[in-house]
């Protein structure tokens, strides 16, 4: 039955985050007195609607992952990552075939997202109940222009139809299962998030949007964590 499928999250935390310049991944930075890495872990696994949470870690940072998620009951595993955000994706595949998961929902989230709230981890978990892909976005507010190599604007999309994704994003696992079978074997494949693997290799399987959050923010340099610091004091 449909209410019988199992909901599981998978928290994407393989990258070094370079651009923090933080000489570590920028996932063990602080806010608050927890880690990134912890506040986003917090957000999946204390969510009623989440089963279990699978962390996917930079190669090398494993075991100081697992200090972070010590004392988290419904955490599943921590595992190495790859070196593109697919191949982490990938390995949670893997893992969740092995263990007889590749029947849920997952939800797919990174760890350089630490405020995301429950409303969007709700909804999306809503979405799921009728559409076998989901997206996180929000509507963009500003004008976005497409210029080709020399700089020069070719193109100004309508603004009503942009948005700007974020994540979690969630799927029937099965469904992302497939398109990445059918991604990988494309010598051509790059990926920069799993909604874009599904839309290009599985053209027949719609992408719903769920409503994001500015808050929802990406911290990715010193000047994001400044913001995600404050952000986190206001509640």
């Amino acid at each position: 039955m449909e209410s019988a499928r199992r909901s599981v999250a998978v928290l994407l935390a393989g990258g070094i985050g370079a651009r923090a310049g933080l000489g570590m991944p920028k996932q063990f930075a602080e806010l608050r007195g927890r880690t990134i890495l912890g506040h986003a872990l917090a957000a999946l696994h204390d969510h009623p609607g989440v089963e279990g949470v699978l962390v996917v870690m930079a190669p090398g940072y494993v075991d100081a992952a697992r200090v972070v998620t010590a004392g988290h009951p419904r955490v599943l595993d921590v595992i190495e990552g790859g070196a593109e955000r697919s191949d982490s994706t990938v390995a949670a595949l893997r893992w969740l075939a092995d263990h007889a998961l590749a029947g849920a929902d997952l939800l797919v989230h990174d760890a350089a997202r630490p405020l995301v709230s429950a409303r969007i981890i709700s909804d999306c978990l809503a979405a799921l109940a009728t559409h076998q892909a989901v997206g996180v976005a929000v509507r963009s507010s500003d004008t976005i222009l497409r210029a080709d190599a020399t700089g020069r604007v070719v193109d100004v999309p309508p603004r009503g139809e942009l948005w700007r994704a974020q994540t979690p994003q969630g799927f029937r696992a099965g469904v992302l299962q497939r398109a990445y079978d059918v991604a990988l074997a494309d010598p051509a494949f790059v990926a920069t998030d799993d909604c874009s693997v599904v839309l290009r290799y599985l053209p027949d399987v719609p992408v719903q949007v769920v409503e994001g959050e500015d808050r929802n923010m990406k911290v990715t340099g010193p000047d994001d964590l400044a913001i995600a610091e404050r952000l986190l004091g206001l509640g």
